[in-house]
């Protein structure tokens, strides 16, 4: 086994020992894995650099990662499959399912929220797959070792990104607070710093006599070279770029392994090899959102689905709101924290059935190594409405020659959640959000699209056990004429009161990072800028709620308008520009007049409220039929219904009474 040890330092009881129907309590399990993998075996293979690390006197190579799972304390009540967490920049989601939001501490105590994954007897792992994540108290991260050459460590050129929301002198080398890549050379003459407003706008050059790679707060302090220093201040907003020297390439793709072999080992191992899980799992699924999404579908790319003994690790795969992207997870100097999409190398191929790309004659698919290597893994790809104004995430089910539906693999279904921010909305709509104090243009997003996960894993559980096909695909389509370009949509949103438009739709670009990218290696940088890809979104219906995907009702029985973005408060710098471009993409929402006279007031183009439902009790009636016909499609839970309801009902309250104050 690639684990030589599971070491467990802390039990602990779980939600102060709440029981979980049938399945009773759970306990939670901390600490830490050991692994030692072989560098040169065929299920490794495509793990860059492996070849370049250190080996022990077995000759192989040696890495852990933190761990943590929640299993129930009597293992034969549970559902004998693992849920596993990629975790995102070190924090645990899977608990959104439960309808928890993500903690912003990561040492507070787990919240079990609606019981969720505790009900249906899930085991829930969490294993560090990611290389620099900081040693802040309660992050799971992995501890990899770095190549080395012929000559020592390895050097050579890395970009960072970085965009600040109130002015500062100084950038961390790195995205946000992760481990930075610090500078072999503060002296280097041919870094650069660049400077643009926009993704696809030209960068500007800044002059390198205006910045430096020094920063000492204390004279007496030895400076360190992990820092950007610019005396006269980085713009809120503005968007900048460094390219530059650096020395020390942590082997990021071994994120990979620890995933593959986490699992394999709580699946297979005996409990003489220290498995706390031995004989009580059959199936696992790996759920991904945002970057630990982006992740999932770098391991699909990569296809090292199979361990060391020829086992499948994982029997199902969700990489959520990950849009058509990927990332830096197997790359030379990669940083896997980057988030930047329009800097990210290999996006190409986006689909999960072969694809050509026009412009550059490029052919490939997301599936195609994994197809080779073995079976197929269920595969759920899901979306929401900012990941395709981002740009990106249609083109996971477009045909770039004939822009029409891409076909789709017969092991892959593809979701959107219409009319949905990248992170489930919260109810009273956020002027300012929590996480980040990020300010938008109107209140944010306030979709609670939780229901919608819960029966995507349901639907994948049935699929990989029973064979049970799943609900059809849903998004927008160019097929039916619910998929536009989203330049389109900008004037009919111009038409709402109070909502300002960007001059510009973005959109993914063609990148040109050199002729290695395919090994993991990014020869020419910043990348060669080419022709962009085409940008499409969900149509509007009448009441400016997307009418591709799924719509909660929410949108198909509205009492607001909402959106997948956001553009940024003058208050932040920047204000033409989405909010989450460079992270944490964002929506609006904007409530419904109440009333004809309100309409007619402020020149809304919408249906009032009034002018839609005769009362409160109408209004919920048309949610409950809209809500059923979700179940009876196999897109809601129907013990999720009530949940509906009652949001719904407390939106009604809430924007019909705002309006009354006004």
């Amino acid at each position: 086994m690639a684990i030589t040890e599971l070491e467990i330092t802390k039990r602990s009881s779980f939600a102060g020992g709440e029981s979980f129907g049938d399945v009773g309590p759970y306990e939670l399990l901390e600490g830490t894995a050991h692994y030692a993998v072989e560098p040169l075996h065929a299920s490794n293979q495509g793990i860059t650099d492996l070849e370049l690390a250190p080996r022990n006197s077995a000759g192989k190579v040696e890495f852990s990662s933190d761990f943590a799972m929640l299993r129930p304390l009597n293992p034969d009540q549970g559902n004998r499959r693992i849920l596993f967490d990629v975790v995102n920049r070190g924090r645990k989601t899977a608990l959104t399912l439960n309808s928890v939001p993500t903690a912003t501490d990561p040492t507070a105590p787990l919240e079990s929220g609606n019981g969720y994954l505790m009900r249906r007897g899930y085991t829930v792992v969490w294993a560090g797959w990611q290389a620099d994540v900081p040693p802040t108290p309660g992050l799971i991260g992995l501890h990899a070792p770095e190549a080395i050459g012929p000559e020592g460590p390895l050097s050579g050129k890395v970009l960072c990104q970085f965009q600040c929301d109130q002015p500062t002198q100084v950038f961390l080398l790195a995205d946000r607070q992760h481990l930075p890549n610090p500078a072999a050379d503060p002296e280097e003459v041919e870094a650069t710093l660049t400077v643009r407003d926009l993704p696809n706008s030209p960068a500007t050059p800044v002059d390198r006599g205006d910045w430096s790679f020094v920063w000492v707060e204390d004279e007496d302090i030895e400076p360190d070279f992990n820092h950007v220093y610019m005396p006269s201040g980085f713009e809120p907003g503005r968007i900048y770029q460094l390219v530059y020297t650096t020395t020390g390439s942590r082997i990021v793709g071994l994120g990979f392994a620890a995933m593959r072999d986490a699992v394999s080992f709580l699946k297979y191992a005996p409990a003489s090899a220290g498995n706390p899980c031995a004989g009580d799992i059959e199936y696992a699924y790996a759920m991904g959102r945002s970057q630990s999404g982006r992740f999932l579908r770098q391991y699909i790319h990569v296809g090292i689905n199979q361990d060391e003994e020829g086992r499948v690790s994982l029997d199902g795969i969700m990489p959520h709101v990950a849009g058509g992207m990927r990332g830096e997870f197997n790359l030379r100097f990669g940083q896997p924290s980057k988030d930047v999409c329009y800097i990210i190398p290999e996006m190409f191929p986006f689909t999960d059935t072969p694809q050509a790309d026009p412009v550059t004659g490029a052919q490939g698919s997301l599936l195609e190594s994994m197809e080779r290597r073995g079976p197929l893994p269920k595969l759920m790809f899901t979306n929401t409405s900012a990941e395709y104004w981002r740009g990106d995430a249609a083109l996971i089910h477009t045909d770039l020659e004939t822009l029409t539906d891409a076909p789709q693999s017969p092991s892959v279904r593809r979701y959107h959640f219409a009319g949905c921010q990248h992170g489930s909305g919260e109810f009273p709509p956020l002027e300012i959000r929590t996480a980040d104090g990020i300010k938008g243009q109107l209140p944010f997003n306030s979709v609670d699209y939780a229901p919608l996960s819960r029966a995507v894993l349901e639907n994948l559980d049935r699929w990989v056990t029973t064979g049970e096909e799943p609900p059809p695909s849903r998004h927008p389509s160019l097929d039916n004429g619910t998929a536009v370009e989203s330049h389109t949509l900008l004037e009919r949103f111009a038409q709402l009161p109070n909502v300002r438009v960007p001059t510009q739709a973005t959109r993914a670009m063609r990148l040109d990072y050199g002729p290695e990218v395919y090994l993991g290696r990014t020869t020419t940088l910043p990348a060669v800028e080419g022709e962009e890809f085409p940008a499409l979104v969900a149509d509007l219906d009448e009441s400016f709620n997307e009418r591709g995907g799924i719509r909660l009702p929410d949108l198909s029985v509205p009492v607001a308008t909402y959106t997948g973005w956001n553009l940024r408060d003058e208050s932040i710098g920047n204000p033409n520009l989405y909010i989450g471009i460079t992270g944490g993409l964002a929506g609006w929402t904007l409530p419904l007049p109440v009333s004809q006279a309100d309409r007619e007031a402020t020149g809304d183009p919408r249906a009032s409220i009034e002018e839609r439902y005769a009362d409160r009790e109408d209004y919920l009636e048309k949610v409950t039929g809209a809500a059923m016909e979700l179940v009876a499609e196999g897109y809601l839970l129907e013990e999720d219904v009530p949940e509906v309801l009652e949001l719904a009902g407390r939106k009604y309250d809430y924007f019909t009474a705002k309006a009354d104050e006004q």
